[in-house]
């Protein structure tokens, strides 16, 4: 747990990692991506690490050594002739989704293995950590470029349960009624935001996907050209004072404003504000990775389904964005923002630092949701073997989201980045962004 210190979030960076070839280089930046991983975890204790909080969350425990077994399955058992797995029976406890591979533990069911222990997930990690360097200290540069894709595809893979690790961890603080922090917040003053502007697209034909020979998920690609009509894009995400004005206006209780599946969801699970928020008016509080805070106007409004986005833009006069119009926009930009290495873990007010007209929090706060249902792109081909179900799989009853979060790796976000949830998630850092026909 929190031992009263700032927790400094050190940089998991590999740029251009589709580029790294060489033993070293590769070495290099495996070390950075599973060091941060128990970084991340100092802080707890360790009855934490067993924590699952509802069924599509996973124990911090989980995340290491699924992290781990991702590497042992997919790059030394295939490529190191003489390896031995660490445990016959890991690959049936650590396995996520991987039909392939073979039967696995539910995944329902993950905060119920108290063995392996802790200690025991940290000796596996250690294993394969040394077995996986001194490979790459001795292969061939054909061995190297054979396993490339598989080694760079499993550290941004890691990357991504770096941040599920944290979201899930928070979903199980959460439910805690002693509300533990997971660090001290780095709360700052509350500054009036500027008043959202927009910026203008006009219609035309437009290249999205992944370009370039850097790692892209197989999602990203084929790039291809779609047609655009013109669009106005927020500039800024919505804040809380301006979903406040939302439900003060009885958001929550006009079915007119909400999809039908979204107004179902709203009443089956009593939906009355976003996700952590306690409390009501001028008393209201949420939870946060660094413990209970109020709820500060200026700050970008988070932890909200795609439904709730849906019926907030139809209340605004505005709609969400579809995907294409997001990377229009968003492709110009540089990536920076609060993401992971800030250290907030929480989404920060908008620079008011910002000329008229330009984008701010493209990238970071909080996962931006889009109109567009989560499908392949034209001519999208998922890869052959078990790995082929790493994204094609998934492309149904899924939305679209954007931009990454304030959890997200700043190395491992891009424009072209597609993330996925269903339209009812809300312990994600997901918030809001408008869009407007122009």
């Amino acid at each position: 747990m929190d031992n009263g210190k700032s927790m400094a979030i050190g940089v998991a960076a590999f740029p251009d990692n589709g580029n790294i070839s060489s033993g070293n280089a590769l070495a290099s930046a495996y070390r950075e991506v599973r060091e941060l991983s128990e970084k991340l975890c100092g802080p707890l204790a360790i009855e934490d690490y067993g924590l699952q909080s509802m069924p599509d969350a996973s124990p911090p425990k989980w995340h290491l050594a699924h992290t781990t077994w991702f590497f042992e399955t997919f790059v030394l058992s295939p490529h190191q002739s003489d390896y031995k797995a660490f445990h016959p029976a890991y690959n049936y406890l650590f396995n996520s989704y991987y039909e392939a591979v073979g039967q696995r533990w539910p995944r329902p069911q993950r905060g119920l293995l108290s063995r392996p222990t802790v200690s025991e997930v940290y000796r596996y990690r250690e294993h394969v950590d040394c077995c996986m360097l001194e490979w790459l200290e001795h292969a061939s540069a054909e061995e190297l470029d054979r396993v490339h894709p598989t080694l760079i595809l499993g550290l941004n893979h890691e990357q991504q349960h770096q941040e599920l690790l944290l979201t899930d961890l928070k979903h199980a603080f959460a439910l805690n009624p002693l509300r533990p922090a997971y660090k001290n917040s780095g709360y700052t003053v509350s500054q009036p935001v500027k008043p959202l502007s927009w910026s203008d697209n006009p219609a035309g034909l437009y290249l999205i996907g992944h370009q370039g020979k850097s790692f892209a998920f197989d999602n990203e690609l084929p790039r291809h050209r779609t047609y655009v009509n013109g669009f106005r894009l927020a500039s800024r995400l919505v804040t809380n004072a301006e979903y406040l004005a939302f439900m003060d206006a009885g958001g929550y209780q006009r079915p007119e404003l909400w999809l039908s599946d979204g107004w179902s969801a709203c009443q089956a699970n009593q939906w009355t504000a976003p996700l952590y928020w306690e409390g009501k008016a001028e008393s209201r509080r949420l939870i946060t990775l660094g413990g209970m805070l109020e709820v500060k106007q200026d700050e970008p409004v988070c932890h909200v389904s795609y439904y709730e986005a849906d019926a907030y833009a139809r209340w605004a006069g505005a709609r969400l964005p579809t995907e294409a119009e997001w990377e229009v926009a968003a492709s110009p930009e540089s990536i920076h923002g609060n993401l992971l290495e800030t250290g907030a873990l929480h989404p920060e007010p908008a620079p008011s630092n910002g000329s008229p007209g330009s984008l701010a929090q493209i990238f970071g706060d909080a996962w931006e949701w889009t109109c567009s249902p989560y499908t392949p792109y034209p001519g999208y081909r998922p890869a052959e073997g078990a790995l082929g179900e790493y994204n094609g799989k998934f492309m149904c009853n899924q939305m679209v989201l954007r931009g990454g979060s304030c959890v997200t790796p700043a190395s491992h976000i891009r424009a072209s980045y597609r993330n996925f949830f269903p339209p009812e998630a809300r312990w994600q850092f997901t918030g809001i962004r408008l869009a407007q026909d122009l």
